[in-house]
């Protein structure tokens, strides 16, 4: 299976990070940019094909709405499961922070997430398997090339993904409108995963009871919840706060 990677900052972390490309494509009517100079440098060094195209013909490869005239074939990201993802964080010598999202189906709030998450030293993504938005080429796109550094954890089934987690002392913990105190309350510091909810639906109710402590985000104003990537974005940060002091 092939993935479609688009836009600069993609195809060049793709290069970057060693990940193996099978062919660029490049729009004959791209302007010269350092981006692109380092991309064709890559290229070069790694025997990876490059391909230019007419703007007519590449336009019609695309996939995305701005592919800034470049596209790269790769093999589809490979997911791991949820025991690679702890033998991972192991060798990091930190507690674990992993993000787990819970029904989110909307790639653009995926490839969202995944950006902050590698801003804020997040150890790995674990989403369900079905009836949720996949590592797609609008996901990296979205992700500015951090989908390539952070690992995304498939599970069959949430709750058992959540019970292997608590059972290797990672504390679970569900940001919902419903919880019973701020997010600010929560020790960070600790092996932690926090749970985001789906789109306009939130935590599901089974999940919602698995986790450790089901905690809210504040809010004053009369709107009554956040944009998923934007909620998992402020508690990503507040432990990136608590755990660089």
């Amino acid at each position: 299976m092939t993935e479609q990677i688009e836009g600069r900052n993609p195809v060049l972390e793709a290069l970057r990070s060693g990940r193996a490309l099978n062919k660029i494509l490049i729009s004959s009517s791209i302007e010269r940019h350092s981006d692109i100079a380092e991309i064709l440098h890559l290229a070069k060094k790694r025997a990876v094909p490059v391909e230019r195209l007419s703007p007519e013909i590449f336009s019609k490869k695309i996939s995305t709405r701005s592919p800034q005239g470049i596209i790269a074939y790769a093999s589809a990201k490979e997911y791991i499961d949820i025991y690679d993802l702890l033998a991972l964080t192991g060798s990091k010598n930190e507690p674990a922070f992993y993000v787990i999202l819970d029904g989110l189906e909307d790639p653009q709030n995926l490839g969202a997430i995944i950006r902050t998450a590698d801003a804020a030293g997040v150890h790995g993504i674990i989403i369900p398997q079905r009836r949720a938005a996949g590592v797609t080429g609008t996901v990296a796109k979205v992700s500015a090339g951090a989908i390539e550094y952070v690992p995304v954890a498939r599970a069959v089934n949430l709750n058992n993904a959540i019970k292997i987690l608590k059972e290797n002392n990672v504390w679970v913990i569900g940001i919902d409108r419903d919880g019973s105190k701020s997010f600010t309350d929560i020790d960070f510091r600790l092996p932690t995963a926090i749970v985001i909810g789906g789109e306009g639906k939130g935590i599901s109710r089974l999940v919602k009871e698995n986790c450790d402590e089901v905690v809210s985000i504040p809010m004053k104003g009369n709107i009554s919840s956040l944009n998923a990537s934007v909620a998992a974005g402020i508690v990503m940060y507040e432990a990136l706060k608590q755990r660089s002091n």
